[in-house]
C-alpha cells in the first residue's frame, strides 16, 4: 500500500459521522469525487454519488455504494448532574462501550466526551455488575449541571462518535482504526474512480455512498430509486470470525476479498455470483466465500424498484462496531482490484447475461 492510499484511509477513518449526521464524511467525498466524475448528485436523505457517463446514452447503469455513517450514539437526555443518556445508532456490544473516548458534536462545536464505567473498587462487597445494556452507560463531557451543558449548546439529538487514531501494526500488514465499517467502502469508491478516470466504460457508473445504513439500510432505498441502476454492488466491511478458529467460520484476515453468497436479507443470484467468481479467478484476485449474519445496503437495494440484481464486494475486519477494528492491507488491495476489474468487464452484453441469462 502506498502512502497516498494509507493517508486516504487515515483521513476517512478519523472523520466522525454517525447515522443521520454524516456531513463531514459527505463533504470529504464531494471534494475528492468531483474531479473524477462528470457530475455529483445527492438523494433526498443526503447520499452522495458521482456520475461517470458512458458515451452511449442507452448503456446499462451500474451503481456501487458505500455508506457514510459509522456506529455511534444519540444524546436523548441531559441529567441534572450534567451527564447524558443515549440511544445507540447501529449495533453495539454493550461490553465495549464503557471507558472509551468520544466526541460530542453540537451546533456550537465539538467537545471531548467519555463513556462511564464502574471501578472495581466500587464493586467490592457486591454481587458484581448486573447484566449491562447499552442504554445503561452514561456519557460524561465534564459538565457540572444540565444548565452548564445547555450553555455550551448541548441538546437532545446531538451525536456522540468514537474518537481514535488510525495506525499500522508493527509488521506493516494490517491497520487499526475505527469506522472501517464503512470508510472501507468510501475509500474503495475513491480509489476505483481514480483508477478508472480515463477508462471508457461500457456502462454509466454511479459511484458513491448512502446515509443511515447502520440503522436499518435506510439510505439505499431512495438512492436506488433515484438512480435506477441495472446492477448494484455494495462495498462494505463485515465481521471477521477467525480469532478462535478458521474451521467452519467465515471472514479470515489476509485471505482476500469476500464473495458473499448469503445473508439474512439477500441471496446472491447465481449469475451475479458466477460473474464475480470468474472475475476473481481470471485476474488472480484472492477471495473467500462469505456467509453473513448481518446485512448490507445490497439487501435493501435488490428489492427496490422492479428488483435489482445486487451483490457485495467486501472485506472483513476484526472487532468491528467498536473503537478499534483491525483489517488486512492485503484484503483491501484484493477488494480494490476486484472492484476495478468488475467495473471494467461490465458492458451491455455482460449485464444482459447477468440479468436475463442471454
Amino acid at each position: 500500500m502506498d502512502d497516498k492510499t494509507f493517508l486516504r484511509i487515515k483521513e476517512l477513518t478519523e472523520l466522525q459521522g454517525t447515522s443521520g449526521a454524516e456531513e463531514d464524511v459527505r463533504a470529504y467525498m464531494k471534494k475528492h469525487m468531483t474531479p473524477l466524475v462528470d457530475d455529483v448528485q445527492y438523494d433526498g436523505l443526503g447520499g452522495i454519488f458521482g456520475i461517470k457517463r458512458a458515451k452511449d446514452s442507452e448503456a446499462p447503469r451500474v451503481m456501487i455504494a458505500a455508506h457514510l455513517d459509522e456506529v455511534g450514539f444519540m444524546l436523548t437526555h441531559i441529567q441534572d448532574n450534567g451527564l447524558f443518556r443515549i440511544v445507540p445508532l447501529g449495533g453495539w456490544n454493550p461490553y465495549v462501550v464503557s471507558a472509551q473516548r468520544f466526541t460530542l458534536k453540537t451546533a456550537k462545536g465539538d467537545y471531548p466526551c467519555i463513556s462511564s464505567s464502574i471501578p472495581p473498587h466500587l464493586l467490592r462487597g457486591t454481587s458484581g455488575q448486573k447484566q449491562l445494556e447499552v442504554t445503561d452507560v452514561l456519557f460524561d463531557a465534564g459538565f457540572e449541571s444540565k444548565e452548564e451543558a445547555e450553555s455550551f449548546g448541548v441538546r437532545p439529538g446531538d451525536t456522540i462518535v468514537p474518537q481514535t487514531e488510525t495506525i499500522k501494526t508493527a509488521n506493516g500488514k494490517n491497520i487499526i482504526a475505527k469506522s472501517w465499517d464503512n470508510r472501507y467502502g468510501c475509500t474503495l469508491v475513491l480509489e476505483a474512480l481514480e483508477a478508472l478516470q480515463n477508462e471508457a466504460l461500457g456502462h454509466t457508473l454511479i459511484a458513491g455512498a448512502n446515509v443511515q445504513e447502520e440503522v436499518g439500510l435506510r439510505g439505499s432505498k431512495p438512492s436506488v430509486h433515484k438512480f435506477k441502476p441495472d446492477l448494484f454492488f455494495a462495498v462494505d466491511c463485515s465481521a471477521a470470525d477467525d480469532i478462535q478458529t478458521k474451521e467452519g467460520t467465515f471472514g479470515h484476515l489476509g485471505e482476500g476479498t469476500l464473495l458473499r453468497i448469503f445473508d439474512p436479507g439477500m441471496i446472491t443470484l447465481p449469475r451475479v455470483r458466477e460473474y464475480l467468481l470468474d472475475t476473481a479467478e481470471t485476474h488472480n484476485i484472492p477471495y473467500q466465500y462469505f456467509v453473513s449474519k448481518g446485512g448490507t445496503d445490497a439487501g435493501a437495494a435488490h428489492t427496490t424498484n422492479d428488483g435489482v440484481p445486487s451483490s457485495v464486494i467486501g472485506v472483513c475486519g476484526r472487532y468491528i462496531h467498536t473503537h478499534q477494528t483491525m483489517f488486512s492491507i492485503r484484503d483491501f488491495e484484493a477488494a480494490r482490484e476486484m472492484l476495478i476489474q468488475v467495473l471494467k468487464g461490465l458492458d451491455r452484453t455482460t449485464v444482459n447475461t447477468i440479468i436475463y441469462g442471454k
